[in-house]
């Protein structure tokens, strides 16, 4: 005797409809995702006030569908916009709203290139309720225990079979459909990141700017905070609000921000631009644990740079506290990425950053030529897991420095870069030596205050500065091939 099929209530069924407008395009994927999500909601009410429903309920992500038959070439000065070969490619998609300007940019792309419409229609792929309702203050959750059957059993929860990083880490070449991936991220791991951005740090993906600081220490933020204050008071800046943790937004010098008893993990703060090129700073705190979890989830946003903009140990005798690295190479021994990046993958330096940060430098210190090199040192930056390595036997890790040349350690930079390399996100460090524990220069507590005083505002200074030239730039010239693989996904 066979297994009666399940039944399910779905919304109504939808035709696939062809576009060669991208932002009709759009339109439809938003249409498709209002439509399954306030279905999901109205359900989830439902069965949270009446009980467990005789079937299943579900519903799907809108899907974004392409054909391509031609082997012609097209413009290969871009890194993005087009696919390398006949086929037919997809991508599920969640939350089009947040990412209308980007998928427009891409579809817009592809059909330039290709000279193909797109399908826009629903996937085989369900949303997760915990997905449909995050972000909707208006619905009722019940608190665990208190409904007398499991919500799994009536609605689909979160997959890990698509919940993966599988297309970035190239373990997949083709959905199970045949297609092949048309972005780099699932609609169901996008959901997962947007989830766990808002947890982390206390503000709504909607807030992120293209461009990213991270740091490891909180004197940043009160600096990112005064600079914030300072340009909201000068229009021609171009600068539209500031917004804090717990989503506090101010759009003057003097705006009330109330500070919370309850920090985040790493709070994040945002200077907003109308057009998203504004800038977003992070504080991850310290270790590679944080710069990953941090740099995981702000990569689906693509971002178009993330800069490291924290404090270093310096290892070479010659520098002195306060002077800057410029990281062009990093030697990673932070294994937290050696599963999803092997160690002998290098981590190539970026010119258009390297050049962003060495001008911002020379602006903000008002040196140059050889000048410039009174304070800073390009070379490799060392990453390492364990914050107390000075306590260890020194000879193995000092030797492995010293072999390869670099001149700071940290225990953020390189997992950041890697990820970013990974992730297809531009990366770069600009660290500032806070002490020298090779050569007995520790920090104590007042030089710590007078040194903090006296080099932070400086050193953020420069990373805004080279975010924004960065800004300046086209986005099609930062986004480098150098981070583009053999079998690499359409979208940015």
């Amino acid at each position: 005797m066979q297994d009666e099929p399940i039944l399910y209530l779905t919304p109504p069924a939808v035709p696939v409809l062809i576009f060669t407008d991208a932002a009709r395009a759009v339109d439809a994927l938003e249409a498709l995702y209002n439509q399954a999500t306030d279905f999901l909601i109205d359900e989830f009410s439902k069965v949270v006030t009446m009980g467990k429903p005789p079937t299943r309920i579900r519903a799907f992500y809108p899907e974004i569908r392409l054909s391509v038959i031609s082997h012609v070439k097209t413009d290969s000065r871009l890194a993005f916009g087009h696919v390398a070969k006949p086929g037919v490619y997809s991508t599920t998609i969640t939350n089009p709203t947040l990412f209308r300007n980007y998928l427009i940019q891409q579809l817009e792309l592809l059909m330039l290139n290709h000279s193909v419409p797109v399908q826009i229609g629903s996937s085989d792929t369900p949303i997760p309720v915990h997905f449909a309702v995050a972000g909707r203050p208006e619905v009722s959750v019940p608190q665990e225990g208190t409904l007398d059957f499991s919500l799994r059993d009536v609605f689909d929860v979160p997959d890990l079979a698509t919940t993966n990083d599988d297309i970035v880490n190239g373990m997949r070449l083709y959905h199970p459909d045949g297609s092949y991936p048309l972005a780099p991220f699932t609609a169901q791991r996008v959901d997962y990141s947007l989830a766990r951005l808002s947890h982390y740090t206390a503000t709504d993906a909607v807030h992120f700017q293209n461009h990213v600081l991270f740091t490891n220490y909180q004197f940043y933020v009160e600096e990112f905070e005064a600079y914030a204050r300072a340009v909201l008071a000068d229009p021609a800046r171009g600068y539209t609000s500031f917004v804090a943790t717990g989503n506090q937004i101010i759009t003057t010098a003097d705006g009330v921000l109330e500070r919370s008893a309850k920090t985040p993990q790493m709070p994040t703060y945002h200077l907003k631009r109308a057009d998203g090129n504004g800038i977003t700073l992070v504080n991850i705190g310290v270790g590679p644990s944080n710069a990953k979890t941090a740099t995981d989830h702000i990569a689906v946003l693509r971002p178009h740079a993330w800069i490291m903009v924290g404090h270093c140990a310096g290892l070479r005798n010659s520098q002195s506290l306060g002077d800057f690295c410029l990281a062009h190479a990093y030697l990673r021994e932070d294994h937290v990425l050696d599963d999803d990046l092997p160690i002998w993958v290098p981590i190539p330096a970026l010119a258009e950053i390297q050049i962003a940060l060495e001008e911002a430098v020379a602006e903000v210190t008002q040196l140059e030529g050889y000048e410039l090199k009174r304070i800073m040192r390009t070379g490799t930056v060392a990453t390492i897991d364990n914050r107390n390595w000075e306590l260890r036997d020194q000879s193995g890790p000092v030797r492995r420095l010293s072999q390869s040349r670099a001149i700071a350690l940290d225990m953020e930079s390189a997992t950041i870069a890697a990820n970013g390399f990974r992730f297809r996100v531009p990366y770069g460090t600009l660290l500032c030596v806070s002490d020298k524990p090779l050569h007995g220069e520790l920090k104590l507590p007042g030089m710590a205050s007078d040194f903090y005083k006296t080099q932070v505002a400086r050193h953020l200074q420069i990373g805004i500065r080279a975010m924004e030239r960065l800004s300046a730039m086209p986005v099609e010239r930062i986004h480098s091939r150098k981070l583009r693989s053999f079998e690499e996904t359409a979208f940015l």
